[in-house]
């Protein structure tokens, strides 16, 4: 096994390299030594690895299968090296994170702090912005992401769950403008936007035929931090897109009116990501686990709105404006 091991460490040094001398050097071996242990990997194999000539070496089509595997079984390897490691020492030092103002006050702030309670020698840095932060630039260990993410060769991401949203008004605004009972009555409302950098004025949701429509929503006013609009929409300012978590407590009290639920407004993709990097702090591995574990139950599972963690608010039925004054 460690032979055949040993073979395949020599096969992917080698392309990644370039060439078999470049690859001994990394590996601290003779050329000989590389050429040999790559040669019996293809008699192994029973195929040709590399079309090799006296100044040049490429994949052959088998040769580049067989890499693509390698690459990833490697990975994998590396990836439960790191593990282990991590669960044998207990994450110490500081640990840099960012999260947007409102999710992450409600939702990341008490996962850190318990993992923090839990860790002594743990020490939780968070700071809450609405920007994007760069967190290679800015000196972050992970941060906490809503929406879309851009591609990056520079991070990595995991999927935490999905942020269901409700769009939602004052009682007070519905009975003065009439609770809009389609799509066209709802784009001809005034909404309470949120400005996040580049973030489109638009609200996606599924019209009658299970259609997405992207809906431009006019505003005289716009926020960057989501409790402004809360506290607007109390107000009676008009229409709010919210998170459903966020929304439930302002429903069941009666200040806020739910006027489409989440089975018709599309929700929102909840990450967490991290620069990429060969070799994972514990501390790191650690907040990942936890926010893997924790916020999935705090704003609903992917199953449906029927097991999301508020039904009666932003999971019922399909009607797609509630009244002014309804609520649950």
């Amino acid at each position: 096994m460690q032979e055949r091991l040993a073979g395949i460490d020599a096969f992917v040094r080698s392309v990644e390299a370039g060439s078999f001398a470049l690859a001994a050097k990394r590996m601290q071996q003779t050329r000989s030594a590389v050429g040999k242990s790559i040669a019996r990997l293809e008699r192994r194999l029973g195929v040709r690895l590399f079309n090799r000539t006296t100044r040049h070496q490429s994949l052959t089509e088998d040769g580049l299968a067989f890499y693509e595997r390698c690459v990833r079984a490697l990975a994998e390897i590396e990836a439960a090296e790191a593990e282990l490691e991590s669960a044998r020492r207990a994450p110490t030092g500081r640990l840099r994170v960012t999260a947007p103002v409102v999710f992450g006050r409600h939702c990341v702030a008490p996962i850190l702090t318990r993992l923090a309670q839990k860790y002594p020698g743990l020490i939780v840095d968070v700071s809450f912005s609405d920007r994007v932060v760069d967190l290679v630039e800015e000196g972050f260990d992970l941060g906490v992401r809503i929406g879309v993410l851009p591609d990056s060769a520079v991070l990595v991401a995991r999927r935490l769950g999905v942020q269901r949203m409700g769009i939602c008004a004052a009682p007070s605004y519905l009975q003065q403008h009439n609770a809009p009972s389609t799509l066209e009555e709802l784009s001809g409302h005034e909404g309470i936007l949120y400005r996040h950098g580049r973030q489109p004025d638009t609200w996606r949701v599924l019209d009658e035929d299970d259609r997405i429509r992207e809906l431009r929503i006019r505003g005289r006013l716009r926020f960057d931090d989501l409790q402004a609009i809360v506290d607007a929409a109390i107000a009676g300012a008009g229409l709010a897109w919210l998170p459903c978590w966020l929304m439930q407590p302002y429903v069941r009290s009666g200040q806020l009116a739910l006027v489409m639920d989440s089975q018709r407004v599309l929700p929102t993709d909840i990450h967490v990501v991290w620069p990429r990097s060969r070799n994972m702090p514990s501390r790191t591995r650690a907040a990942i686990d936890a926010l893997t574990a924790e916020i999935p139950g705090m704003v609903g599972h992917d199953e449906g709105p029927t097991s999301f963690a508020i039904p009666h608010v932003c999971g019922g039925g399909n009607a797609p404006a509630a009244r002014a004054g309804e609520r649950d």
